[in-house]
């Protein structure tokens, strides 16, 4: 839903906070997916960035009070052609004022005329957010129908660091994209642990040489933030990934290889109720590793070919330990599959046999290539599951697939 061609009116809200710099690049992100954008600044937030850049960077005339235009009664129109309203950054001030219901400014009456998805992204300091006050607010909002984002893990104002932090301007604007293909955020999985691999596994050949893969871990991450908005615990075991943001409040756990990946995700996983195998795990390493940099015509005659060995099954592995009891028995386990096809079998074909074989609960499977999938900000394929026919994923960002497969887990715990 990021076509050119898919405009829509989207109301872009900005408190009085620091943060208020970034409503700048989410103003821009935006646009150049093709929406046209209004920023309903308050009053207070004109005191960090004037009303000319937003005016610049929107294409729009920029207002705070309900008294201005008023013969074009903007303080009621801006809500009813807005497709989204989006607050970015909620102070607490803000947020208190939109749980009471109050309309005294532009910014809160357009919230209360809205009918559209609205999407507050809170900033302020960690006790302004854990304070009582802010969390019934919040969660009064909720309740309405107000999608209120976790906030991002990191520098404050100062020299302060916790959570409270704005969520960068991609992350923002892809929730956004997100609930308007029609995926709202869930606050649903308050309580679960959620344990995720992502990127790509590095096999080291030499101190400076490795075997690996095109995975930017872009999946893993989207997996991750969309797990974090429903409210679970997250943490993110990453291998070889892109400069991507953190999702919002997970604990990220680096590894290299796949036996570090094997080991993390074994630990991690000891008492999560949800295990997604999302990283692009190397099958083979060498079997000897060059204690130096092997150098031209100077290679060992036992390194100067390669020879490979296979690495262990982490998906495989982790369905074992839950059949132990090493893992809950109640976790779902997702795996995923990316295959290629070939003039025996599809892609489909050949990951319909690899869940038959893995024994997970479901699994994501795409089909893969030079300008499919790996590295790319889009995905699509098909979502397995036992005792159905596989549910076609159309194309679509990753945000929006991510969403898709934890539907498709949070069934897993209806049943």
């Amino acid at each position: 839903m990021t076509d050119k061609d898919t405009s829509r009116n989207i109301v872009l809200g900005v408190a009085g906070g620091i943060a208020a710099y970034k409503a700048c690049h989410l103003v821009r992100n935006l646009k150049e997916a093709g929406d046209d954008v209004r920023v309903v600044p308050t009053e207070s937030a004109l005191n960090f960035v004037g009303a000319a850049t937003f005016e610049a960077l929107s294409g729009h005339p920029v207002s705070t009070s309900v008294f201005e235009a008023v013969d074009e009664v903007q303080h009621v129109n801006v809500g009813q052609r807005a497709d989204a309203v989006v607050i970015a950054p909620a102070t607490a001030d803000l947020i208190a004022r939109l749980a009471a219901g109050r309309a005294d400014d532009l910014l809160t009456a357009t919230v209360l005329v809205a009918t559209c998805p609205v999407i507050v992204a809170p900033a302020m300091h960690t006790e302004m957010w854990h304070n009582p006050a802010t969390q019934d607010n919040v969660a009064t909002l909720r309740r309405r129908g107000i999608t209120v984002i976790e906030p991002a893990h990191g520098r404050l104002t100062g020299k302060d660091s916790g959570p409270g932090r704005l969520p960068e301007p991609e992350q923002i604007a892809e929730i956004v994209r997100t609930e308007l293909a029609g995926y709202r955020v869930q606050h649903t999985w308050q309580g679960k642990k959620v344990v995720i691999s992502a990127g790509g596994t590095q096999e080291e050949l030499d101190p400076v040489r490795y075997l690996g893969n095109r995975s930017s871990g872009r999946q893993g991450f989207a997996l991750a933030e969309w797990a974090a908005q429903m409210g679970s615990k997250v943490t993110l075991v990453a291998g070889n990934t892109a400069q991507l943001p953190v999702p919002s409040g997970a604990e990220l756990r680096h590894i290299v290889s796949t036996r570090e990946l094997e080991d993390a995700m074994r630990e991690e996983s000891r008492d999560a109720d949800v295990v997604i195998m999302a990283a692009a795990v190397s099958d083979f390493r060498p079997a000897q590793v060059a204690e130096s940099k092997m150098k031209k015509g100077q290679a060992d005659d036992a390194l100067s070919t390669l020879h490979l060995v296979e690495n262990p099954d982490v998906l495989k592995g982790l369905v074992a330990a839950r059949e132990r009891s090493e893992i809950p028995a109640e976790c779902v386990i997702v795996g995923f599959a990316a295959e290629t096809g070939d003039a025996q079998k599809s892609a489909l074909d050949y990951a319909q046999e690899k869940f038959a074989r893995k024994g997970c609960d479901v699994l994501m499977a795409n089909e893969v290539g030079r300008g499919k999938t790996f590295g790319q900000k889009s995905n699509e394929g098909w979502i397995l599951r036992p005792g159905s026919a596989p549910q076609r994923v159309e194309h679509g960002s990753k945000q929006v697939v991510a969403a898709q497969i934890l539907l498709a887990v949070n069934e897993m715990f209806q049943v």
